[in-house]
């Protein structure tokens, strides 16, 4: 029996046509609540959601990706949850993966859990990944990998779970608003000694589908890359900074 509070979070804009489908994907009895946080969408996503019984978060102003998951997080630990899955309401991700990310956090196997989309280079294409998103991929994950000594096949999923532990060790509200967030957080975890896990889960691109475009991904990568030098310029104690440590009052 499920014991831990789990709260799916939903960080979403512009998603009406594609909340219901996602929803009803989600397994029967893997969540206690979801929280949908719309961030100032253009159609009418907060009323379909509401419609469909979802907690809805209101942003008057659009604050990014990676702000509307910092409300997602705050609103979820406020609601006492202990575990957070973040789900995007795009169907872009299976939502029957839910108990799959869960679980191992529940059993005390993993602090982060992320559905990695790179199974096989094959899979990876035929679901509609651009080829340039997956070598670009591919060669900030095994950067990636060597700076933090982690061996995960994909960082750049927007699909994942965090622990309470996790979320209230991590200084996430220091993280950028941008889509960088999703990296900001994983280094912050690695810093912090964090378990981080991963499971599969097939790529889906589609209309619908939310995606950033190539000037928009160039500028995610070069700043990944950015917080990686700065990750290891504190690691040699040349340049220390507060945004690797862990929030206030939170020991590693």
């Amino acid at each position: 029996m499920r014991k831990e509070k789990v709260i799916i979070v939903m960080p979403a804009y512009n998603a009406s046509k594609t909340v219901k489908q996602t929803l009803d994907d989600i397994p029967h009895g893997s969540y206690d609540d979801i929280i949908l946080v719309d961030d100032r969408s253009k159609d009418d996503t907060a009323e379909v959601a509401k419609a469909l019984g979802l907690k809805v978060i209101l942003h008057e102003e659009n604050k990014g990706y990676g702000g509307n998951q910092k409300t997602c997080y705050n609103a979820a630990l406020k609601e006492g949850a202990d575990i957070v899955v973040m789900l995007h309401p795009d169907y872009q991700y299976d939502p029957k993966l839910v108990p799959f990310l869960t679980g191992l956090i529940s059993s005390d196997v993993c602090d982060i859990m992320l559905a990695n989309r790179i199974r096989t280079r094959k899979e990876a294409l035929k679901g509609g990944m651009p080829f340039y998103k997956y070598f670009f991929n591919r060669c900030l994950t095994i950067t990636e990998n060597i700076v933090l000594g982690l061996n995960l096949g994909e960082y750049h999923t927007g699909y994942r779970a965090f622990s309470k532990k996790a979320l209230e060790t991590v200084n996430f509200d220091i993280a950028s608003d941008d889509f960088v967030f999703d990296q900001h957080i994983i280094v912050q975890a690695a810093a912090n000694g964090l378990r981080i896990g991963e499971v599969p889960v097939p790529a889906k691109y589609f209309k619908d589908a939310s995606s950033i475009n190539f000037r928009r991904s160039v500028k995610y990568g070069l700043e990944t890359l950015l917080v990686l030098l700065k990750y290891i310029l504190c690691k040699l104690h040349l340049a220390p900074s507060a945004f690797f440590k862990p929030k206030t009052g939170i020991k590693k």
